[in-house]
């Protein structure tokens, strides 16, 4: 009954999803993509050369793997059709690419949206992309989306105009500049046309596979602390980048999901505002951040860094059902002559893990950390978890230990093969 695995961020994202995608899509006949916009990305270094994705499946770079970018996805024309040709520019076909018919589009006037409400925020921002993607996503619940099946099938005109119309008084209530339709309307054909060959009906795609015996891997983009729901609200994207997305982005039932891999760091980082309990604000971060390459995938924004948080990937665990861990950056972490795991949180002069989303009740923790030895050495060409250094078993022994889920992959260097498989 099992045939779909997942792979989801467990803190803010940019954990390294990519790699451990790319490993297991070896393995999978389909590849998803199931929430999310062009706001998330992922990266993965072939023979030096590094593939940064923002919409398109990364299982794409595996030939015998079909790309599905699923109905829980929001779609820029315009950066999807610009990784398609980035991707036949480096010798990877494209003709086992599909997308969804009922993904909802993004237009210039969800951009434009976008960045005026993060201007009136002003010190209330909350970091946004700027990609539009929440104002689609409004639109999409408004009732007034529109999507790839309208765009490809040119049957957006009407819609398209009426909500353009709309917009335009918001903005100019605002003294924002206005949208043209009409230049839209011609661009957004041309975008169509490109697309058409790749559009299909995705639910129906993916129920066949299941009952052909097929392997499914569904990709998640941004991470748990990022849902709409169960992350640190608003300081959040506009989908459910937690399992839940998996089912209501792909239409895949629940009971066919099997493993379900959380990825995280051997630190942490996040992009953008909000609580964030174990950021070093300090010499320690800086060094992590510039060991780590620390910088957004997709806006090139220096991360904040800090030490891991154990708390927190505990309620990862809990709201995803995690079966198992993919920890990167170990590499990274071992460079360090002493390292610190977050262990507790300490309110009121008590202990406890419990996790929470509240700024204010965050706002009134310390965490509580556990010292451990660094200076790990080079293990990038490391195979077997025993082989590491006793000061990484004992570290990543201890993650273990609290959070009880057991670790499966360990990231040991950049490279697309600088990996454990425990």
């Amino acid at each position: 009954m099992n045939k779909v695995d997942v792979v989801l961020g467990s803190f803010y994202g940019d954990e390294g999803k990519g790699k451990i995608i790319d490993y297991l899509s070896q393995n999978a006949d389909i590849s998803v993509r199931c929430t999310g916009g062009n706001n998330a990305g992922h990266s993965i270094e072939i023979d030096g050369k590094k593939f940064a994705f923002h919409l398109i499946p990364s299982g794409i770079l595996n030939k015998n793997t079909l790309a599905v970018i699923g109905n829980g996805v929001v779609i820029d024309p315009r950066v999807l059709i610009e990784e398609i040709e980035n991707l036949k520019a480096n010798g990877y076909s494209t003709e086992n690419l599909r997308i969804s018919d009922r993904a909802h589009v993004i237009f210039p006037y969800h951009i434009e949206m976008d960045k005026l409400q993060e201007e009136l925020r002003k010190e209330d921002k909350i970091g946004t992309t700027a990609r539009g993607i929440g104002p689609v996503y409004c639109d999409k619940f408004e009732r007034c989306g529109i999507r790839i099946g309208d765009l490809v099938n040119k049957k957006f005109e009407k819609q398209l105009r009426k909500n353009i119309e709309n917009k335009n008084k918001i903005f100019e209530i605002y003294g924002h500049n206005q949208v043209n339709a009409s230049d839209i309307i011609i661009k957004y054909n041309e975008y169509a046309e490109i697309l058409k060959p790749y559009v299909a009906d995705t639910v129906t795609l993916l129920h066949n596979a299941i009952q052909e015996n097929k392997k499914i891997l569904c990709e998640g983009a941004q991470a748990t602390l990022l849902d709409i729901d169960f992350g640190s609200y608003p300081y959040v994207t506009s989908s459910n980048p937690t399992v839940g997305g998996v089912c209501t982005g792909t239409g895949i039932g629940a009971k066919y999901i099997g493993e379900v891999y959380g990825v995280l760091k051997a630190y942490s980082s996040r992009v953008g505002e909000g609580p964030y309990l174990t950021e070093q604000k300090n010499e320690i971060g800086d060094t992590i951040r510039e060991l780590g390459h620390e910088y957004g995938t997709t806006t090139k924004r220096p991360r904040r860094c800090g030490w891991l948080d154990l708390v927190a990937l505990k309620y990862a665990s809990m709201v995803n059902g995690l079966t198992g861990l993919a920890i990167n950056h170990v590499d990274t972490i071992g460079k360090l002559d002493k390292i610190k795991l977050c262990v507790g949180y300490k309110k009121d002069g008590k202990v406890s893990m419990n996790f929470s989303t509240d700024a204010e009740y965050l706002a009134d923790c310390e965490p509580v950390y556990e010292e451990f030895e660094g200076n790990f050495g080079d293990i990038s060409n490391i195979k077997n978890r025993e082989d590491l250094p006793e000061n990484a078993k004992k570290y990543l022994n201890r993650i273990e230990e609290i959070v009880n889920v057991p670790i499966k992959f360990i990231g040991t260097g950049a490279g697309r093969d600088a990996m454990i498989i425990c």
